[in-house]
């Protein structure tokens, strides 16, 4: 049995078959429990572990349905409508899954409905597989229980003898709306299928997805390899169907143990050719190599399309030639992101800001690729801009707003020979506060031909204290 702590107090989280023989139920106190049986064995619920066991799990039904949700710490909501098929109908696929499960060791119930609330029902029940139409029928005999009341919900509607839910379909609605509120309404409703209850996936849906069921484990690096041209060949003939290409792919792995492993590939640009792809997925299982376990091998592989875009073709010739070199280079930017990851590679993006340090944006190279261009019409701008502007030590400056005659920077005294500006920044106002100075810029050279972007935050003799300068870049 297992405990966790609840107001203070130890309670019995988890028991088997033998502590219910006993009498035991969910929720006693463990100092209750032991006064009843003192040899009893009771383990302190580890929650983080048995989550990560749920998610573990969750992630082994996705072999099934790529619509897996999550329910409470022990439940799991798979939506197989429209894959039951693909495992010889709804009551293969549950034998299926419920044989995989108890060979792993699980105890698991199962049930089968049209809706979540009365599958949900007819798992923890014991009912089964409910056909369409049965609902009403399936659930008038069950316990409060089987509408996923609040515990003191429940216990009110148990108080005035509503005990089952057949009581609560026979009560008037209006009454017990206003007594009880609109829960036990809503749930009734949800399980009968009088109003939608959508199911929110833990994993995004993809686009698209071709699979391979293998007779014979795989756990070589080739074989995968081959596999994924071979699901890419597939997906292509989809996304042409779709005038579209891929942006962002994901290769699942079933271990045959149940572990699964996913690995994502985001790309620049739409792409649909095999070849392409498994060039780029060969970079990242290189990458990654070590990572991967194949275990007793790999029984299914799936290849998923997690976010698509339009196809727009074109044929390479002389006057688009610089649109294939630009392609070359997306190409060349996919393998280096997927053998070392996407923030490897970035593009600088402009944004709508005059402020040097927020004019430009550092994005990874397919979001920049997606940007739309900024129209801008800023005077010449260094090669390198600090993230922070330095301090400056100017000892000699032509008044009220005239460029330094000398400074000090990083104790280097620098002699200006020439100098350009003033090119005056004023603080957004949306964001600076109201007593934030104005920017004088200037670009100076020194003696040795050295040139710098300085700025004087303020004006001599229009405030209380003197202005101050700062460096914020250097020109090539």
């Amino acid at each position: 049995m297992f405990s966790r702590r609840e107001n203070n107090t130890q309670r019995i989280a988890a028991l088997d078959e033998r502590a219910e023989a006993l009498g035991l139920k969910l929720g006693l106190g463990v100092a209750e429990a032991r006064a009843m049986h003192p040899g009893l064995d009771i383990i302190e619920a580890d929650e983080e572990a048995d989550a990560s066991l749920l998610e573990a799990i969750a992630d082994w039904c996705d072999r099934y349905t790529p619509l897996v949700a999550l329910d409470g710490a022990d439940g799991l909501f798979l939506d197989v409508t429209g894959c039951a098929h693909l495992f010889g109908g709804e009551a293969a696929l549950a034998a299926d899954l419920l044989s995989r499960l108890t060979g792993q060791g699980f105890d698991a119930r199962l049930g089968l409905a049209s809706t979540p609330g009365m599958a949900w029902a007819a798992a923890r029940c014991g009912l089964g597989m409910i056909a369409p139409g049965g609902e009403e029928e399936a659930m008038r005999s069950l316990p409060l229980a089987a509408l996923r009341l609040d515990p003191m919900v429940r216990a009110s509607l148990e108080s005035v003898g509503l005990r089952r839910v057949g009581l609560v379909m026979d009560a008037p609605r209006a009454p017990l709306a206003r007594r009880f509120g609109r829960l036990p309404l809503l749930r009734l409703d949800q399980a009968l299928g009088r109003v939608d209850e959508p199911l929110s996936p833990r994993l995004p849906l993809p686009v698209l997805s071709a699979e391979r069921q293998l007779a014979e484990p795989v756990s070589l690096t080739e074989d995968i390899e081959r596999l994924i041209r071979l699901l890419a060949e597939r997906l292509e003939h989809d996304l042409e169907r779709r005038e579209q290409g891929a942006r962002a792919l994901q290769l699942v792995l079933f271990r045959v143990d149940g572990l699964v492993q996913r690995i994502a590939l985001d790309m620049s640009r739409p792409r649909r050719d095999p070849k392409l792809i498994l060039r780029l997925f060969q970079e990242r299982l290189k990458a990654i190599e070590a990572a991967i376990d194949p275990g007793c091998g790999f029984e299914l592989v799936r290849l998923s399309v997690l976010a698509a875009s339009r196809w727009i073709p074109f044929q390479t010739d002389f006057v688009q030639e610089g649109k294939a070199r630009e392609d070359s280079l997306a190409v060349f930017a996919d393998r280096v992101r997927a053998r070392l990851g996407n923030q490897t590679l970035v593009r600088p993006v402009p944004v709508a800001s005059h402020m040097p340090e927020r004019a430009v944006e550092l994005l990874p190279f397919d979001r920049a690729a997606a940007q739309k261009p900024i129209a801008s019409l800023c005077p010449e701008r260094p090669i390198r801009l600090f993230a922070r502007p330095e301090p400056v030590e100017v000892t000699a400056a032509e008044v009220p707003e005239g460029p330094p005659v000398n400074f000090r920077w990083r104790r280097v005294l620098h002699h200006v020979v020439r100098a350009e500006g003033p090119e005056r920044l004023a603080p957004e106002w949306w964001r600076a506060p109201d007593n934030a100075s104005t920017r004088d810029y200037f670009r100076v050279e020194d003696r040795e031909g050295r040139r710098y972007w300085l700025y004087r935050q303020g004006l001599y003799g229009n405030e209380a204290e003197m202005p101050r300068w700062f460096m914020h870049g250097l020109f090539a």
